[in-house]
């Protein structure tokens, strides 16, 4: 299965994208601020624009298994989850429904049918991928 995120509105203090899956329209991303190469605020950064592999996995954070961006270089602990704006992100990949500039709503909606997606795709044995661009 291959995702991508398409940013599509890089701002000074958030990302906003459209996530694609297998070539159509899923839903809309935020994330947290693109920054130049080689700077990165905790908390603060998207990660960098490029394709991962993507599994499921426990995360500590948020006591269950969740979508995990693996090998991101600089980055640890990188989650697709819900949330409504950057604040939530720490560099992680929100989904929804943009309903504003830079917000997103029905995010746990749009989260548990990605999630249901993915959890199919690894029955399947598919290997996951996310590419992400800058536009």
């Amino acid at each position: 299965m291959n995702i991508e995120v398409k940013r599509v509105n890089l701002r000074e203090a958030f990302t906003e994208g459209v996530m694609y899956i297998d070539g159509h329209e899923f839903c809309d991303t935020i994330e947290d601020k693109v920054r130049t190469d080689g700077i990165k605020i905790k908390g603060k950064t998207a990660i960098p624009a490029g394709t991962y592999k993507v599994i499921l996995s426990y995360s500590n954070r948020f006591k269950k298994v969740m979508p995990e961006v693996l090998a991101v270089k600089g980055f640890s602990g990188i989650r697709i989850h819900p949330g409504n704006s950057a604040g939530d992100s720490e560099g992680c990949i929100i989904v929804g429904k943009k309903t504003s500039i830079g917000y997103v709503q029905r995010s746990r909606e749009t989260y548990f049918k990605l999630y249901d997606i993915i959890e199919e795709a690894i029955k399947s044995n598919e290997e996951i991928t996310i590419k992400i661009t800058n536009q």
